[in-house]
């Protein structure tokens, strides 16, 4: 039996991992998930496509994956961008309003004249998000539409990415068959799912840590003001400990996930572990605390950067709810507490939420990117359940309770 239902699709293309979500729309605005797929990454590099073949294998399995868990056709997606062409500016623009009261007309013209602003030849905006609007002399609007006035300015946050990159990714998803809905921030989207409203009012400094970036967003009055990615993350924790313990990137991989901590007071000295050699050689023990001294200047390293970003984007002193920290590389023992020691302020680990279903496995720092996408696209398409956000074809349904449900749905 064929039959449409209204789904989105988020591909999270990471350096370390693939994850292919796909969420089903409720009546109420919720999103359930309904699959998910996950395939180790191998052909990017600090968020950036080196390698389009091992990229497509990468996207076709995790796509696979989803598909078979959710029983329907993938055709497009959302998917995330990252890397250190990433460059951010808030910009502002004025117009005239036409007849007396803000319509969507002037709404366009205003956020059109915010983008006319000069970027490189190889740079292509990804982003305009809207901060605040202001009706003649009256400032910190969020909603103008309908109010009256002469004078109508936006102040925006644009950001910009390298054609090249873009279209890289583009090529890889399309090669496997699959249509981009929308390109969107990996660090914009990942705000989305661990971000509170509270959170982002009261000033807040997101560091999503993961595999090859380290990508920055900061939010004060409730809306972005600076965005900003450091190559520097868990691929240069795993490079570290290989070089220092003279071990494989594998074993170093398995070593850092299974032992290390970011902090090495915390660690016991008494604690030991094996570290397997390069070639014949035999393995050997070590000491996690050690292992830990290996790990903690370059965390250390990062977190320096991350202060430095936030002193430079002068918003270090308007961050009054702190530092949540998320993305893979962070849930490492000891992250939060050596964080707070550099940033002097509260710092919190964060999970996805705002989602229904799989929260055993998606509950997860790794998750945060990929579930932001499909809250970024839901919102993108306004949010309604009723619209068909990704054209996806039911092949079949798990059991008789699902089929149940789809036919309450559309007859109650």
């Amino acid at each position: 039996m064929m039959a449409n239902t209204n789904m989105i699709v988020a591909l999270d293309i990471g350096t370390s991992k693939v994850v292919c979500l796909v969420g089903e729309i409720n009546v109420d605005g919720t999103i359930d998930i309904v699959g998910i797929g996950s395939h180790p990454s191998r052909g990017l590099k600090k968020g950036v496509v080196v390698n389009i073949e091992s990229t497509v294998s990468s996207i076709q399995r995790a796509v696979e994956e989803a598909e078979l868990m959710a029983g329907c056709k993938i055709h497009s997606v959302a998917v995330g961008i990252a890397g250190s062409h990433i460059n951010s500016l808030n910009s502002h623009g004025i117009v005239a309003v036409r007849d007396g009261e803000v319509t969507e007309f002037d709404l366009e013209r205003v956020i059109d004249a915010a983008r006319a602003v000069a970027i490189p030849a190889d740079q292509k905006i990804l982003h305009i998000l809207p901060q605040e609007y202001e009706i003649d002399s009256s400032e910190g609007i969020r909603e103008p539409l309908g109010m009256s006035g002469v004078r109508l300015e936006a102040k925006v946050h644009l950001v910009t990415g390298s054609v090249n990159a873009a279209q890289n990714i583009e090529k890889c998803v399309r090669r496997c068959g699959l249509e981009v809905d929308n390109i969107v921030l990996e660090q914009l989207a990942s705000s989305y799912s661990v971000l509170t409203e509270d959170e982002k009012e009261l000033g807040v400094c997101m560091v999503d840590i993961g595999g090859g970036t380290s990508d920055i967003s900061i939010f004060t009055g409730g809306s972005i003001r600076h965005t900003a990615v450091i190559p520097i993350a868990g691929d240069q924790v795993t490079n570290d400990i290989a070089m220092a313990l003279r071990t494989p990137m594998q074993h170093a991989e398995e070593i850092k996930i299974k032992y290390a901590c970011a902090l090495a007071q915390l660690a016991a000295p008494e604690e030991t572990i094996n570290v397997p050699g390069v070639g014949d050689r035999p393995a050997r023990a070590l000491s996690r605390q050690s292992l830990a001294e290996v790990v903690e200047p370059r965390y250390e390293e990062l977190f320096n950067l991350v202060q430095a970003e936030l002193r430079r984007s002068g918003f270090e002193d308007l961050v009054a709810a702190g530092i949540v920290l998320t993305g893979g590389t962070s849930k490492m023992e000891g992250a939060v507490e050596l964080a707070e020691e550099i940033f002097h302020m509260p710092v919190r680990l964060a999970s996805p939420q705002g989602t229904r279903g799989m929260e055993d496995i998606l509950g997860n720092p790794i998750y945060a990117t990929s579930m932001g996408l499909l809250q970024y696209a839901h919102e993108d398409q306004g949010g309604e359940p009723a619209q068909q956000v990704v054209e996806a074809e039911v092949i079949e349904r798990a059991s008789m309770l699902n089929k149940m449900k789809t036919w309450f749905q559309g007859n109650f």
